[in-house]
């Protein structure tokens, strides 16, 4: 078995808004084989550049585009494929992008794997250790507290017992930051588990000072509190901070995890599929499980990396919650045929070949402005 073709394709929805939010477009990875077997993966970045990665000529044997170096390879051998790929973009990779359009390919090769197998990516990661996994519903801060509350009393009607919500306003004021986070819990109600993300607004005090009040509206963890390079900062604020830390949604493979890891940083690190890939995400889970921290995913993108993030979280030994996108995006509900997402506030990963979805290619084509082949 060999692959024959690496298409990237580049969707986005109609309205796309001014909000921090990355299921308003998506690139797909789309790698064919000489059987007629499919593997897909995502990429949760700039889908232009992710694009421009995969699409790149040749420069030279350590600048050179990723589609060049899959053709002819046999996608099976998917940690020789990996181990090529980042020796051969050393000059244009190593970090970010470039990591994030490996993932996405990774990904795609293991979604093929599993097909040519017939088996659920979950049982080629070694076997599922949880059969299921509690969901909290990730969504945005409203504008104030007000709306906030309504927000998470939605989301307490539609099942889910735990709720994070995240991002903007947070960080204009502490009256801001405690009314939002007080709004929060009386949405979501006291026996609601509480999550606050923060968004990496503040510097490491401040955060130990929100973390304080904070405390008092009994939040499960608070996330990104702080710039993500600023690993010293969270080494700081874990020793003394009453509520967990969180953070490691922005890393893109190993390299970018190992100083959070060696410096015993946090105490959830949260691992997207879409950044990472199978590959690099067995090891960081390998690296955090013997450090004694906790494993948690970071999605917000469409069911492809829900589906991998699923797959990928039920192997994790220590696994306990599961962020499961609510963002009322057509990317989020309609890519895929299969709906990925909790059912009273459980989810489980899908049993079929592969990553378990089926690509709807009505929506790829109202949807796609980009394709490559």
């Amino acid at each position: 078995m060999k692959i024959t073709q690496v298409v990237c394709q580049i969707l986005r929805i109609k309205n796309v808004e001014s909000k921090t939010a990355s299921s308003q477009d998506s690139v797909l990875i789309r790698i064919r084989t000489d059987n007629g077997l499919e593997g897909v993966g995502e990429a949760d970045s700039s889908p232009e550049m992710v694009k421009a990665v995969i699409d790149a000529p040749f420069s030279h044997n350590i600048a050179s585009g990723l589609r060049s170096l899959l053709i002819g390879e046999n996608p099976l051998e998917i940690d020789r494929i990996w181990e090529k790929m980042y020796r051969r973009t050393m000059y244009c990779g190593r970090r970010s992008t470039t990591i994030t359009a490996m993932a996405a390919i990774d990904m795609a090769l293991w979604d093929l794997k599993g097909k040519h197998f017939g088996e659920p990516i979950h049982r080629l990661l070694g076997g599922k250790k949880h059969d299921r996994i509690q969901a909290y519903a990730s969504i945005l801060f409203g504008k104030n507290g007000i709306e906030t509350a309504r927000i998470g009393e939605r989301w307490r009607e539609y099942g889910y017992s735990a709720v994070k919500f995240g991002w903007e306003p947070m960080g204009q004021s502490e009256a801001v930051d405690i009314d939002l986070v007080k709004g929060a819990r009386k949405g979501v109600g006291e026996d609601g588990t509480l999550l606050i993300d923060a968004g990496c607004v503040w510097d490491a005090r401040t955060a130990l000072e929100r973390a304080k009040a904070f405390q008092k509206q009994r939040i499960g963890w608070l996330e990104e509190p702080l710039h993500p390079d600023d690993y010293e900062g969270y080494r700081w604020l874990r020793d003394r901070s009453p509520v967990p830390i969180a953070s490691g949604e922005e890393e893109c493979g190993r390299q970018s995890f190992r100083p959070l890891i060696d410096g015993r940083c946090l105490d959830v690190y949260q691992v997207d599929l879409s950044r990472n890939g199978f590959s690099e995400a067995n090891y960081i889970r390998q690296r955090v499980e013997e450090i004694g921290a906790r494993l948690c995913n970071h999605c917000y993108t469409s069911p492809v990396t829900v589906a991998a993030s699923i797959h990928w979280l039920s192997t994790c030994r220590d696994a306990f919650i599961f962020e499961d996108c609510v963002e009322d995006s057509p990317l989020r509900h309609e890519l895929t045929h299969e709906k990925i997402q909790a059912v009273d506030g459980w989810i489980s990963p899908p049993d079929r070949p592969g990553l378990g979805v089926t690509i709807n290619e009505d929506f790829v084509k109202s949807t796609l402005i980009s394709e490559s082949v």
